[in-house]
């Protein structure tokens, strides 16, 4: 069945998910306008389509939006936030299609009276995410727009089978914790053909331990042909106290912003409370990337002290960049980095040390180009010598 939504409320598109869903599924589609909206809850067998010139905007104020809870998910919600606007769990077939606009006026849930283009201050209440689904599998997001994110823009949770293609993921640049897409714990996941900008990161992979006993794997997730800018990192691969994230491949991706291009760091100050460290990392695969960096166009990082199973077997193939810090790999004695591959790798940093490398096994390179392009200037200063050299 086919339902169309005139009424502009975010209750109107509800009545109309709900009904196709009793109907056995069916799509929603909304007439050009304006839908002023709160938390909605898609169902299995739904089609949500925001054709262009259509909007879906989000409420400005948190106690608009409904807390996440499923029993199956139990985890501490990041910022300490559970609410988001579109929210979805234990579904099937869903999707959100179309060339139009889903907006949650992130800005103003932030305190914005700070100096020109600094991070806009956290505010006390907490910040709803945009899209929040959990356990769903057949998921398919195409072509829509989804715009200044108060938090996580996408958090998918143990979903398979992900399709995320054609969208547009933007947010205000002076917004912190406005991610892109952080896939938890899923597995079959592609994202092609999109673009990203925020002021967070833009595609993360994690794998958070929600109970100790209950494992959480990422995998088998396929980025390619996508653009991304971002303030803080294009990519993120884990923290420190997650479980297994593997078999993972990006590639022909631009990344354009102050932060770091590709990064995977677990620090001290994002270990869980009585951990010291479980991230399993393996199998990332990264080619034909081109990366303009403020900082650094690649780093691996593991902090002293934390004891990580594994952080292995990345490949980066075709990459050329320009950066301002060097290429960075830098495990631990506990931890080490093991078995790195560069492949036709070229590039130019803007300061004088080109590449660090510490506590890695296995580092391999072939076709490595890297320039350090500057350094300071140290002055000439002479110093008093008995030397026979300095008598000449």
């Amino acid at each position: 069945m086919e339902c169309c939504v005139s009424e502009k409320t975010g209750r109107a598109i509800q009545a109309a998910i709900d009904e196709a869903a009793r109907a056995g599924g069916g799509r929603v589609r909304l007439e050009p306008g304006v839908f002023l909206s709160g938390t909605l809850y898609l169902k299995s067998n739904v089609e949500l389509n925001i054709p262009a010139g259509s909007r879906i905007q989000g409420y400005d104020t948190p106690e608009a939006y409904d807390d996440f809870t499923d029993p199956g998910f139990d985890a501490v919600a990041p910022e300490n936030s559970r609410k988001c606007l579109i929210a979805c769990a234990n579904a099937e077939n869903v999707s959100i299609t179309g060339a139009g606009e889903i907006n949650g006026a992130g800005p103003a849930f932030y305190d914005r009276n700070v100096p020109e283009g600094a991070f806009f201050a956290k505010p006390p209440h907490p910040r709803p995410r945009m899209v929040q689904f959990y356990n769903c599998r057949n998921v398919l997001f195409s072509g829509v727009s989804f715009i200044d994110s108060p938090g996580w823009t996408f958090w998918l949770i143990a979903c398979e089978d992900v399709n995320i293609t054609r969208v547009r993921v933007a947010g205000c640049q002076q917004m912190i914790n406005n991610d892109g897409i952080d896939l938890d714990g899923c597995r079959r996941v592609t994202v092609s053909d999109s673009f990203f900008r925020t002021g967070d990161d833009c595609i993360i992979l994690r794998a958070i331990r929600k109970r100790p006993d209950v494992p959480v794997v990422c995998e088998e997730v396929l980025v390619t042909q996508c653009a991304l800018d971002s303030r803080c990192q294009g990519i993120r691969i884990g923290c420190p106290s997650d479980d297994t994230i593997r078999h993972c491949a990006f590639s022909h991706l631009t990344f354009r912003g102050t932060g770091i291009g590709i990064h995977c760091e677990s620090p001290l100050r994002y270990l869980g409370k009585n951990c010291q460290g479980y991230l399993k990392v393996s199998d990332i695969r990264f080619s034909d990337i081109d990366i303009a960096s403020g900082s650094h166009p690649i780093r691996i990082f593991c902090e002293g002290g934390i004891r990580l199973r594994e952080i292995s077997r990345f490949s980066f193939s075709n990459i050329v960049f320009k950066a301002k810090k060097p290429l960075w790999l830098e495990g631990t004695a506990d931890s080490p980095i093991e078995d790195v591959r560069f492949d036709n790798v070229s590039g130019v940093i803007e300061a004088d040390v080109p590449f660090v490398a510490r506590h890695v096994r296995n580092l391999k390179f072939d076709r490595f180009d890297v320039t350090a392009a500057t350094g300071p200037a140290v002055p000439l200063k002479r110093a008093e010598s008995s030397s026979w050299e300095a008598k000449r």
